[in-house]
Order: structure tokens, then C-alpha cells, then sequence
């Protein structure tokens, strides 16, 4: 289940040409991580969705990608991690 949306202007789900390998490869790695950081146990509160988002920069950087890898196609990771626990939470994760 993807937690962002990808539409581009004027609704359009295929994304603009400028978007290469490298923002594909940042994605596919906050997909994965979502999928294995995100817990039930994990609270929807400002401080620990922050402290997810900090803990998922440094993996990222662990593996040579850049917040700007990630957030190119994303946006705010902040928010794409919150609604990934609200959906998570409501029980239409995975």
C-alpha cells in the first residue's frame, strides 16, 4: 500500500521525466523502511513520529542516500511516516 501520492499536476499518476534512478531508489528505500519501522506500538504523537524521521535520515545516510533522494518525489517524509502509522493504527496497513 503506498502512504503518498504520486499525482503530479493536474491529476496525473505518472511521475515527470525529471525523476530518475536515484529518487526511484530513495523511494523504494522509505517504502521498505516504513514497512519495517512502523509497529504497532508506534504512536501517531509529534515527538515520536519525529524521532522516526530522524532515525530513517541516518539509515538512509548509513546507505549512501540523501534526504533529497528521498523527498524528491515524496515531499515531507514527516508527513508520509505519520500517515503511514494513522493507517497503520485504523488497520489498512500492509
Amino acid at each position: 500500500m503506498d502512504f503518498f501520492q504520486c499525482d503530479g499536476p493536474g491529476g496525473t499518476s505518472r511521475r515527470p521525466p525529471a525523476y530518475g534512478e536515484m529518487s526511484t531508489r530513495g523511494v523504494n528505500f522509505l517504502h521498505k523502511w516504513i514497512s519495517n519501522s512502523v509497529t504497532e506500538t508506534v504512536g501517531s504523537d509529534i515527538i515520536s513520529v519525529a524521532e522516526l524521521t530522524q532515525n530513517l535520515f541516518a539509515d538512509a545516510k548509513a546507505l549512501g542516500i540523501g534526504s533529497t533522494e528521498i523527498e524528491k518525489e515524496t515531499g515531507s517524509v514527516y508527513e508520509v511516516i505519520l500517515n503511514a502509522i494513522v493507517h497503520h493504527e485504523a488497520g489498512v496497513a500492509d
